[in-house]
């Protein structure tokens, strides 16, 4: 075990559902029937093409040879790769099952609820490190509600998730009741990288290749944060977290630049915002740091962190069992000893009421 990184607190990690028998156990008997009647085996999107090198790392892979599943489908063999090995508090569950792709609503929530409980039974159950966000039928946002109050009770879910492309910007006050349902159990709100494919991934159209899909995430990511802010979701509900997952970091400094020139010229537009976005962001918003999109310099954080004014933003992530790195130098180059430890515990604390 590291001594560098004992109490860290990891924001990003991966189950993943190893089959469709996984999520029967947690269904009632029609959802059941449901699945057997119309050939259901899965639902899987190309987010993480299963085998490409960004979806998981060489030595976490399945080997039939020697009977190995994938690690990220076994509570044990990811606690034994991030907290037994690190020393970790805690890593929180971020499940990517393809629910979003669910065209029929009620099928959604069946879903999320069956993956929700599969992550309590398998995982949470397992390791009293684990904790987890609850996954959501966004499809519907009166059953959103109803999966975060059948979830909250259980202090294990500290988070309640979303992903950064779907079928209308999240700030809309069409999911408010969502946000409302998570601030009232102290639950943050964490945006995924990750699309529901009902629509083109960037503004131009389809693109050809994945790699424009995969470049283009982090647009979806402007998107959210600018719907959150211009919509008043903070004004509505001040004691939310909202966390970007994945979202890359280097990004959000010029970005709130203009956001910010724009908005003192158009503030009539949006009289609810009575301050800078950028205060807003400082005060609500939380971004993991894998991967961290810089080049490998020491000077690059400083100069973030100099344009945020804020020390406090930033999460440590593993993104497990992702390749974001490939080894176990899992923060980015230039960080001195205090705003590490508030990088890897003080800051998740912060943001995360439930796991206090």
């Amino acid at each position: 075990m590291s001594a560098d990184w004992k109490g860290a607190i990891d924001c990003d990690v991966h189950p993943h559902v190893p089959n469709i028998d996984a999520l029967k156990k947690h269904m009632n008997e029609y959802w059941r029937e449901t699945v057997e009647v119309r050939g259901i085996t899965a639902f899987e999107s190309v987010a993480y093409p299963p085998n490409a090198p960004i979806t998981l790392r060489p030595d976490w892979r399945a080997d039939k040879a020697k009977g190995r599943a994938r690690a990220d489908t076994d509570a044990g063999r990811t606690a034994a790769a991030l907290m037994d090995r690190h020393g970790f508090a805690h890593s929180i569950l971020n499940c990517l099952y393809a629910v979003q792709l669910i065209r029929d609503e009620h099928m959604a929530a069946a879903f999320c609820s069956a993956v929700n409980d599969w992550m309590r039974a398998e995982w949470l159950d397992r390791d009293p490190r684990y904790r987890a966000s609850i996954v959501l039928p966004l499809q519907n946002p009166e059953l959103a509600v109803e999966e975060i109050e059948r979830c909250a009770a259980d202090k294990r879910f500290v988070q309640v998730l979303a992903l950064a492309m779907g079928e209308q910007p999240l700030g809309k006050s069409h999911f408010w009741p969502v946000w409302k349902a998570a601030e009232k159990h102290g639950l943050a709100i964490g945006i995924h990288a990750g699309s529901s494919y009902h629509h083109a991934t960037t503004g131009s159209g389809w693109p050809s290749y994945y790699l424009e899909d995969y470049a283009a995430q982090s647009l979806a990511f402007h998107t959210q944060l600018g719907s959150f802010i211009a919509e008043g979701v903070f004004v509505k509900f001040p004691k939310l977290k909202l966390v970007l997952i994945e979202s890359g970091v280097t990004w959000i400094g010029p970005y709130l630049w203009r956001l910010s020139k724009f908005w003192r010229g158009v503030r009539l537009e949006v009289p609810w915002i009575d301050r800078s976005p950028i205060e807003f962001v400082r005060d609500h918003v939380r971004l993991t740091i894998q991967p961290f999109d810089a080049p490998a310099s020491g000077e690059t954080v400083g100069r973030l962190m100099d344009q945020l004014q804020s020390d406090e933003m930033l999460l440590f992530a593993s993104d497990f069992p992702h390749w974001q790195f490939d080894n176990d130098d899992m923060m980015p180059v230039g960080i001195d000893a205090t705003l590490r430890k508030k990088i890897l515990i003080d800051n998740p604390l912060a943001t995360y009421a439930r796991l206090v």
